[in-house]
């Protein structure tokens, strides 16, 4: 099929959830994607922060054909072999103790939810269950994690919306100490605010809410869906800060496209769940755990945090310099390969968008005046050079220039 057939196929069986660009991708190798047309991309979205090792990196499809050939399904009714090392291998790399294993981003903040709503009423009594989140946060679609993201658009056509949660504005701990009371269980934030536009909050940020979660006795959530597994320069997005979270929450990189999710924790904290408090059929299977132990192999084999953050440095100085007597560009702003560029109110983030796509580079609008730049944590110097040039030549474009 071609692009055109595919589109139509989608528009007619499809619900119409998305609004897909014109076009369909059908196979990926690195940061690059060809559509059913033949048509060659550079992908700097990277399937929104999912695909840290590249699009179809060789080990990764060498384990998930490896493992598709021996078992791919038993349930966690049984000992999985895989999901104790890889909950392992989690735990080497992060702050936690714990592992519980899913399939998305959402799943993994539910569990977070109702892990720190259970030690709460174990430690502090059942009217402990408020979690407090930032204005302008994305935690998931399931009506527990729209209700968790302190975003009016999300939430609007599905009220009533389950209770017990708080929004303070992100990067301001006096409101957020002066929303704790005796019903608050949790704070719960990104290390980066993703969805929200890219808002990386003030170094002092993170470390003042562990302490004042520390005094007040309430658990620190990190949501680190979009941040984790090396995307910011570190492993985890809360190691900018120098701090260490009682819950960190993962999916999107974790398994270089394969569906899997992750909500860690300390060892007290994760205690609180028993058996029959949580579950998921499918979570941490045997496929879904090979694929992610090759990822994380990988990214440490092959120094991609490191060149995360290299590469991170390299486009911001690239777009700054290319673009800064260009009209309509603002500033650039993020962290390693999760980056924003900022327009100024005459440039539509959508026709930079579209310009790009025409001339082949994958970047994703973010609202009316920024796109995101999420690239494989393979990208090299060159793909952001070739990326910088094609995005330049959109905005002079789109600006008229």
């Amino acid at each position: 099929m071609n692009n055109q057939q595919v589109i139509e196929l989608s528009q007619r069986y499809l619900m119409p959830t998305y609004s897909p660009l014109p076009v369909a991708f059908v196979q990926g190798e690195g940061c690059q994607l060809w559509d059913a047309d033949g048509k060659e991309y550079l992908d700097f979205v990277g399937g929104i922060s999912v695909v840290a090792t590249g699009h179809c990196h060789p080990q990764v499809v060498a384990a998930i054909c490896e493992q598709a050939g021996k078992l791919m399904h038993t349930s966690n009714l049984y000992h999985i072999p895989l999901q104790g090392q890889l909950a392992k291998r989690l735990t080497e790399i992060s702050c936690a103790d714990r592992c519980f294993f899913c399939n998305s981003g959402a799943e993994a903040n539910e569990a977070a939810i109702k892990l720190a709503r259970k030690w709460a009423g174990i430690n502090r009594g059942g009217e402990c269950f408020e979690i407090i989140t930032a204005e302008q946060s994305f935690h998931g679609r399931t009506l527990a994690t729209v209700a968790a993201t302190g975003q009016e658009k999300f939430q609007m056509n599905f009220r009533p919306m389950p209770t017990g949660f708080r929004y303070v504005p992100f990067n301001d701990v006096g409101a957020l100490e002066e929303a704790i009371s005796e019903q608050t269980c949790a704070v719960m934030l990104e290390s980066i605010q993703a969805e929200g536009g890219i808002n990386v909050p003030d170094d002092d940020y993170l470390p003042r809410v562990r302490e004042l979660c520390s005094e007040q006795g309430i658990l620190l959530i990190l949501d680190e869906v979009q941040t984790g597994m090396g995307r910011t320069g570190r492993w985890f997005g809360y190691e900018h800060a120098d701090i260490t979270p009682d819950i960190i929450t993962l999916a999107k990189a974790l398994g270089s496209g394969f569906p899997i999710g992750a909500c860690l924790a300390k060892e007290d904290i994760a205690n609180a769940f028993q058996p029959g408090d949580h579950a998921s059929t499918f979570g941490g299977n045997h496929l879904s755990c090979a694929a992610a132990l090759a990822t994380i192999k990988v990214i440490a084999d092959e120094g991609l945090v490191a060149n995360a953050a290299r590469m991170g440095n390299l486009l911001e100085e690239l777009i700054t310099d290319e673009l800064s007597e260009v009209p309509g560009f603002d500033h650039i702003r993020g962290r390693g390969l999760l980056l924003a560029v900022q327009f100024t109110p005459e440039v539509s983030a959508k026709a930079v968008q579209n310009q790009c796509l025409a001339t082949g580079l994958v970047v994703n609008a973010m609202g009316d005046d920024r796109v995101r730049l999420a690239p494989p944590l393979v990208v090299s110097e060159a793909d952001c050079r070739r990326a910088v040039a094609i995005l330049a030549g959109a905005v002079r474009k789109v600006a008229g220039n």
